[in-house]
């Protein structure tokens, strides 16, 4: 087994790919950095060239995604949270802008990439695919898919992403096929693709979902009318991004308005595409020939913001957040401020001031943009869970997403569910226990829970935080946090 290298941040490793690709750096080489391939796992740190900032991802001639080890965290709670960070790139906008690179017939340069699993399977998936990936130090990320053969996308890498599916429409509206494996990714519903697939059936493709696969073929997919029967964030980029080649105009209504949305739309704008009405419940798409690189920086993840946030909230601390967008979160700026926090905002930046004082409890209830984020469900969970008074929190987006209430009551937490919600009467105080973590979003919540716990919390499981937090230990403790990684 050959492994891809690691790209050193702080005083950590994350692992990109472990596969048999090739790695070379752009620059001049030594004998020891000019080996395309490595027999063992190293980290870039150890085998960077002095004079070059940049490597090529090359296509190797077997792959195989595989994990060496399950990370635990260590929590020693009670610290009041204090200080200054900066908000990674939003991978809910970078992956769907990384599949999009797929449309375009001549290079494309990504920015502002987070570090993280969900961004290298995505990688790996182009590569396996035959497209070129130059990256550099600061994760830009420069895709030329001029070189694919392969328009397939196996089980064992969308199994462990749901956003995957990406790659459907862009295979389809410019090459005429695609065979993609029915995603996985976090266990919180069902989540169906159907809306993905029907949608594009009635653009003209002919698409058989059997043996696990979705098989499709569309010689020239034709602009539509079409209404989603549900609000899809996914399924409106899949199929945006199909109709940027397709021939006439679509519309969708019923469309996703997430900020992502927009972005991914942004980002094909500078590609050459025609949209019109991104952020709106109706999007207009008039198809194009072709369209042509560009260089585009993803936007702040919101959610990241907003879970350090509450981070310091719930330890009754301040903090001041910046490189990230306060427009995209005023329904959680808003709940924190019912919840006693001070928040001031900026341009680009979030400051929260608790006071030393104890949250007091919230009702709320999740929907999709601009209401309030599920994906922030989990977190103001554990936050009710430390407030004064009774809170509920009724999720409306997806069923199956309270698998971390039964973590948190066995560090104390007064939960009990009825249907979509989750009602908590407040404690003054949770104890440390071992806790596994279910998915991206319910480990976040075992965190925070664990950064005001007697004693030391493990969490376990923790790769669901490496697909969606860069370096969350290290955030953590750079506002005063005791915690740190250990392997599982």
């Amino acid at each position: 087994m050959n492994y891809f290298k690691h790209v050193q941040r702080g005083r950590r490793a994350l692992s990109i790919f472990q596969s048999t690709l090739k790695l070379k750096w752009n620059g001049p080489l030594g004998p020891r950095y000019g080996r395309e391939i490595f027999s063992q796992p190293l980290s870039l740190h150890e085998c960077r060239p002095k004079h070059s900032s940049t490597f090529d991802v090359t296509r190797g001639s077997t792959w195989v995604l595989h994990t060496t080890q399950v990370d635990k965290l260590i929590i020693s709670g009670g610290i009041p949270l204090a200080g200054e960070i900066q908000i990674s790139g939003a991978k809910n906008a970078a992956l769907p802008i990384l599949a999009a690179t797929l449309l375009s017939d001549s290079p494309v340069t990504v920015g502002n990439i987070p570090h993280l699993n969900d961004i290298t399977t995505t990688m790996e998936l182009l590569g396996r695919m035959g497209v070129d990936l130059v990256v550099d130090e600061r994760m830009n990320i420069q895709v030329d898919s001029s070189t694919i053969r392969e328009f397939f996308a196996p089980y064992e890498l969308v199994r462990t992403m749901r956003a995957s599916i990406l790659v459907l429409g862009p295979l389809l509206t410019r090459f005429g096929r695609a065979v993609v494996s029915l995603p996985g990714g976090c266990a919180i519903g069902s989540r169906p693709v159907n809306l993905h697939i029907e949608g594009l059936r009635k653009m003209g493709a002919d698409i058989r979902v059997e043996g696990g696969f979705i098989r499709a073929r569309a010689p020239q997919l034709k602009g539509i009318h079409l209404v989603m029967d549900l609000v899809t964030v996914t399924g409106t980029e899949n199929i945006m991004m199909a109709a940027t080649l397709a021939k006439g105009t679509t519309i969708i209504e019923n469309a996703a308005r997430e900020p992502e949305v927009v972005d991914l739309a942004n980002c094909l704008i500078t590609m050459g595409a025609r949209i019109e009405g991104a952020g709106t419940s109706t999007i207009r798409v008039e198809g194009v020939q072709s369209l042509s690189g560009t260089r585009y920086d993803v936007l702040p993840d919101r959610i990241e913001t907003g879970t350090y946030l509450v981070a310091t909230a719930i330890t009754g601390g301040r903090i001041k957040v910046k490189k990230t967008c306060p427009s995209m979160l005023e329904a959680v700026i808003e709940k924190l401020s019912e919840a006693g926090a001070v928040m001031e905002t900026g341009e680009d930046w979030i400051s929260l001031d608790m006071r030393g004082e104890r949250p007091k409890a919230m009702t709320i209830r999740t929907a999709p943009f601009p209401a309030f984020p599920t994906d922030m469900q989990a977190q103001f969970t554990a936050l009710n869970v430390m407030s004064t008074g009774t809170g509920m929190i009724s999720e409306t987006v997806f069923e199956n997403r309270f698998m971390h209430i039964h973590e948190l009551q066995r560090m104390g937490a007064d939960i009990r569910l009825e249907g979509n919600t989750a009602i908590t009467r407040g404690v003054d105080h949770l104890t440390a226990a071992p806790v596994m973590a279910t998915d991206l979003r319910a480990s976040a919540s075992l965190v925070l829970a664990g950064l005001v716990a007697e004693g030391n919390t493990i969490v376990d499981r923790i790769y669901h935080i490496d697909r969606g937090y860069e370096c969350i230990e290290e955030k953590l403790a750079q506002l005063g946090a005791m915690i740190r990684r250990v392997p599982g």
